[in-house]
């Protein structure tokens, strides 16, 4: 990108940081950097992965998160405060972005039963939790304390019991490698954005045994210039290897960061790579 270029995409994000109370569209935050529209809409797309309209929606339901969360205000009041029209829209932006209603996002997972326990995998020590829904949480830890905490902390008003669950079972079956009871399904109940949830079911259409790349991900929901959007979104994985983040590396086929450590990556797809030739 040329000097210029850059300099007129930081104006942009700062002026949509600075405005976003009032919502400008996106022939005013274009007007601001002397750009047209249509030129604008793709040079910020270019370089921030995502439109200008996307990065104001961010913005806003950041600002509304902390109200919400922080200072416990009302629904009306936090869509008054970050620019919205009314209580409707701002519902519209929390599902479409948080897959969550404002008020569920603000009870924390208060109506949530966690049950969670602690189990040994191929692949070490792992943390995992379920709901009523679903398998919610699966995380390689490094120590039991550390692990409950961030589980606590992604459901703060929740209930947790710690406990088998059937779910459990058929999770860690598929993570030791073992078959599976055709009757015991593994379903998930994901928290997360529009964009994390369209990535995250990517990821579960990369077959054991193959790999991708951020860039064909980011193709394969249509967002070609998000590379680095997805590359967020996969960091952002709250189930650890039944959504196979493990699967993608970098466009230039080096191994690449893991959450988890690079050295239970590149065990994983080792071994995922053996047994796919084993069994053709």
């Amino acid at each position: 990108m040329k000097q210029d270029d850059f300099e007129r995409i930081a104006h942009a994000i700062a002026y949509i940081q600075e405005h976003f109370k009032e919502q400008p569209d996106l022939d005013e935050v274009a007007a601001h950097v002397n750009l047209s529209p249509f030129h604008f809409q793709r040079l910020f797309s270019n370089w921030a992965g995502v439109s200008p309209k996307k990065f104001l929606q961010y913005t806003s339901i950041e600002y509304a998160k902390r109200l919400l969360g922080e200072q416990q205000a009302t629904l009306f009041d936090t869509a008054l405060e970050t620019g919205l029209s009314g209580t409707g829209r701002l519902h519209d932006l929390f599902v479409k972005l948080e897959g969550m209603t404002p008020g569920e996002y603000k009870n924390g997972g208060e109506l949530l039963n966690i049950t969670y326990q602690f189990a040994e995998t191929l692949f070490g020590t792992v943390l995992i939790a379920s709901t009523q829904k679903g398998l919610c949480h699966l995380m390689f830890i490094n120590t039991h304390n550390e692990a409950l905490t961030e589980l606590q902390h992604r459901f703060p008003k929740a209930t947790f019991q710690e406990g088998q669950h059937s779910l459990h079972e058929a999770a860690l079956q598929l993570l030791n490698g073992l078959e599976i009871n055709a009757e015991l399904p593994v379903h998930l109940h994901l928290k997360g954005t529009a964009f994390q949830l369209k990535v995250w079911e990517a990821l579960l259409k990369i077959p054991s045994g193959e790999l991708s790349s951020y860039g064909k991900l980011a193709a394969n929901i249509h967002q070609p210039t998000a590379s680095r959007a997805v590359g967020t979104a996969i960091g952002d994985n709250p189930i650890a290897y039944l959504i196979p983040c493990h699967r993608v590396l970098q466009t230039s086929g080096k191994l690449g960061g893991y959450r988890w450590g690079t050295p239970r990556k590149s065990l994983m797809i080792g071994l995922e790579a053996v047994k796919l030739n084993e069994n053709q």
